[in-house]
């Protein structure tokens, strides 16, 4: 697993880096990150769900794998709720926090971190993680805070259920675990294959050209409680969580993995358009992504 680590994070670290450099120097569209998201959320990551989902084979165990994520996300929250309260932070920052501690860049960057450090095995796994804890929280319970705390109508059940279904991963997910057959044509499994490929490249450019790095002074404390809790206490608690469901192997290395991985992207652009402290959202990304660099190999330790 050792000899996978490093090239994988070589390979990430280069392309924000790369990513960073051009935003910086202004080459590409100002727009340019937001396109490259599009292209991944409509393209690479459906050929990815499409992929792999449909080797999935279903257990008992699955369901410990999917409530992971949400026993993770009554934790968090509680946490960042009390955490908020003894500290009195302001009910903005809170909010983000609420976003951004419990959802994790489980599908961008957790699909290609999983399948180039556990190997394609366990990316179905991931895909299960991702879509029916990380995108459903994401979709009714973010919805929920930012309609609390931000700006805006709160969204109608009606409403969150059309965009739950009418999420291209979702469709593709369908599709796999009803009509795909396991063993896809050649032709096919091929040209799904170079797209899912390029999900890491599209996604570690996107994230260069978006990165932020200087959070304000005011915002320390809870940048600082955040990380802590997204990197180190939920992954914890997910080993935990794993040993009492009885998940095993490459399942719960998968649901670790998922657990460890930086706030996801989605959520912090939410919290900002809901102008909810967007320097924090940012922050919580940007130091998430390259912390993650030294805690992911330290979970992965774990799992050994």
């Amino acid at each position: 697993m050792a000899a996978r680590i490093v090239p994988a994070f070589a390979f990430i670290i280069a392309l924000i880096a790369l990513g960073h450099l051009l935003g910086r120097r202004r080459v590409l569209p100002e727009r340019a990150a937001d396109t490259l998201n599009l292209i991944v959320l409509y393209v690479n990551l459906p050929a990815a769900v499409l992929l792999y989902a449909s080797k999935l084979t279903w257990s008992p165990q699955l369901l410990g794998l999917v409530a992971v994520p949400w026993l993770l996300l009554a934790a968090s929250a509680l946490a960042v709720l009390a955490l908020a309260r003894l500290a009195r932070w302001p009910r903005e920052v809170t909010a983000v926090l609420l976003l951004t501690v419990p959802l994790g860049n489980t599908s961008y960057l957790g699909y290609p971190l999983t399948e180039a450090l556990l190997g394609p095995a366990a990316l179905p796994y991931a895909v299960v993680y991702d879509q029916f804890g990380s995108f459903v929280i994401l979709s009714t319970y973010g919805l929920t805070v930012l309609a609390l705390h931000g700006r805006g109508a709160r969204p109608r059940v009606g409403e969150i259920a059309r965009r739950i279904l009418a999420f291209p991963a979702f469709i593709a997910l369908v599709l796999a675990l009803t009509v795909v057959p396991a063993e896809l044509p050649a032709p096919l499994a091929t040209m799904l294959k170079r797209l899912a490929d390029m999900l890491m490249p599209m996604v570690a450019l996107a994230i260069g050209l978006q990165l932020k790095l200087k959070p304000e002074r005011a915002h320390l404390a809870p940048l600082g409680v955040g990380l802590a809790l997204k990197l180190l206490a939920l992954p914890a608690l997910a080993l935990g969580l794993c040993a009492l469901f009885g998940l095993h192997g490459e399942l719960r290395a998968a649901a670790v993995l998922e657990s460890a991985m930086a706030s996801m992207i989605t959520a912090a652009a939410l919290a900002s358009m809901a102008g909810l402290v967007p320097e924090l959202a940012a922050a919580m990304v940007g130091y998430g992504i390259v912390l993650m660099a030294a805690t992911l190999p330290l979970w992965l330790a774990f799992l050994r």
